[in-house]
């Protein structure tokens, strides 16, 4: 099928396996392209991530496309994220479609529906299509699941609907690049392992020119050409769509050597890790996220971040044996901060009557603050303009439930939700701000905030990067514009788009 004179062109980017790099490849083009003064968009039909954002409507989607329509020069819509799954179990997750929350659903019951998804997801990307002029299709995973492929509504059958030519990308990194190519061509039926045109060779380290034989060989093998080679790169970060990037973290060792220390405890349903990364920027500063359990006393700050699971993931801390040890180092005048989820944790109890999350009952909490949380419908999802200590902030909210305070203090003063003025107030703090808990994310994208902040944590020394947030991440994306633009073979990927 030939695209509609008014269609936009799509180009399909697919990987071997789950984070091998296919949404910093999406992103990377979308900045070269935006820099041709194109109109383009990214899109991913179906993402299962919890890690989201909220657009200007007040919609969710997921943050990997909020990054690529940052970098494209556009205001993220839903219709870059038409699904949303946010895993609130092994077997479950919250379906968030178009923006908005449908139900909490077993993979079963979800599969059920996959042909009304599909459709919503064809729709979306049809308006994409009308408005842009390129449209870069994002897969999910591997795109060759055998098992998953007859439900597969991401890969192969958009980049059909979009009559994309799909590039396909592989992890060097990880190993066994060559077999993850091959393997990935043999397991595809014919008319699928055709769409694909070729091959970008991911996370590279050392001499390129060691790797020209790999790339005459997997040409020769596959009959596909290797569109480039990347190298690994550390001189800028872009946020990572999957928290597999912090899975398994080691237990801290700290030493005379090691500086100011922050702890983000490691739940298990994290959310919004990327809170973080303005923090991880930080020289001189040791971010870490802890699993297992250990002692606090040497980390000048706890942090406990955003939950999709807030009961599971507090009886978690209670069973593990975290929440004795987070309460010692709040009683010793350890510094403590819950982000959301990890807000609600702190408090006193938190109550879920109808089930949104689970079994319906309630969980202690780790009594830190004097509030208390009921989880309950409808999801609040906005983006925030706020004030603390006087300076000016802008995050997002993202939660369920209501959290009321028997005491305390009021943490920050809200100025706007969802560009309409407010006058009320979010989270609670004791003891001068050393026991704070806020629903706001992206808390730290400013950098007078971090830096006062870090004053009040002690850490009066440590300067943020003038630039942070919106504009730190801007420069980011030029960054790996370059990067791109150094290593793949534009012209055959732009060959690829118009003759699309």
């Amino acid at each position: 099928m030939k695209n509609k004179p008014h269609q936009a062109a799509c180009l399909a980017v697919f990987g071997t396996g789950s984070d091998v790099g296919k949404s910093i490849v999406t992103t990377g083009l979308c900045r070269i392209l935006r820099r041709q003064a194109m109109k383009v968009a990214p899109y991913k039909a179906q993402n299962m991530s919890n890690n989201s954002g909220v657009t200007p409507e007040g919609l969710e989607m997921g943050r990997a496309q909020i990054v690529q329509a940052e970098a494209a020069g556009i205001a993220p819509h839903v219709d870059m994220n038409p699904i949303l799954l946010k895993p609130t179990s092994e077997v479950g997750s919250q379906v968030v479609l178009l923006g908005e929350v449908q139900a909490n659903q077993t993979a079963l019951e979800y599969h059920r529906r996959k042909e009304t998804l599909f459709a919503a997801a064809c729709a979306a990307l049809d308006r994409l299509r009308n408005a842009y002029d390129v449209v870069l299709l994002e897969g999910a995973g591997s795109c060759a699941e055998v098992n998953l492929q007859a439900h597969d509504i991401v890969n192969f059958k958009m980049a059909e609907h979009g009559d994309a030519p799909v590039v396909l990308v592989a992890d060097i990194h990880r190993g066994g690049v060559f077999a993850q190519v091959v393997g990935t061509l043999a397991c595809l039926p014919p008319e699928r392992r055709e769409r694909i045109a070729g091959i970008i060779i991911n996370r590279f380290r050392g001499d390129l020119r060691l790797f020209d034989d790999g790339v005459d060989w997997i040409q020769e093998e596959t009959g596909k050409p290797v569109f480039g080679v990347l190298p690994w790169y550390d001189h800028f970060m872009i946020e990572q769509e999957d928290s597999v990037v912090i899975e398994k973290p080691a237990t801290v060792r700290p030493t005379t050597e090691s500086g100011p220390m922050i702890a983000v405890i490691r739940i298990p349903h994290i959310s919004n890790f990327t809170d973080f990364d303005p923090l991880q920027s930080l020289e001189g500063v040791g971010i870490h996220f802890l699993e297992q359990v250990q002692a606090l006393a040497d980390f000048q700050v706890v942090i406990l971040p955003g939950s999709k699971n807030t009961r599971y993931d507090l009886e978690w801390l209670h069973q593990r044996g975290w929440a004795a040890e987070i309460r010692k180092f709040a009683q010793d005048g350890g510094r403590v901060l819950g982000i959301c989820g990890g807000y609600q944790m702190m408090g006193r109890c938190v109550h879920d009557p109808d089930g949104l999350e689970g079994a319906p009952g309630e969980t202690a909490g780790l009594d830190l603050l004097p509030v208390e949380t009921v989880l309950k419908a409808p999801k609040t999802t906005t983006r925030t303009r706020f004030q603390w200590d006087g300076l000016c902030g802008e995050g997002y909210e993202i939660h369920m439930g209501q959290t009321i305070m028997d005491g305390g203090e009021r943490l920050l003063q809200i100025a706007a939700r969802n560009g309409e003025p407010a006058d009320d107030a979010d989270g609670c703090q004791l003891f001068d701000g050393r026991i704070a808990g806020t629903y706001i994310h992206g808390l730290f994208d400013a950098p007078e905030i971090t830096r006062r902040w870090l004053q009040c944590w002690g850490l009066d020394d440590i300067r943020p990067n003038a630039l942070n947030g919106p504009e730190e991440r801007d420069r980011a994306y030029e960054q790996l514009a370059d990067h791109v633009a150094r290593h793949l073979d534009l012209p055959a990927l732009m060959g690829l788009i118009q003759g699309s």
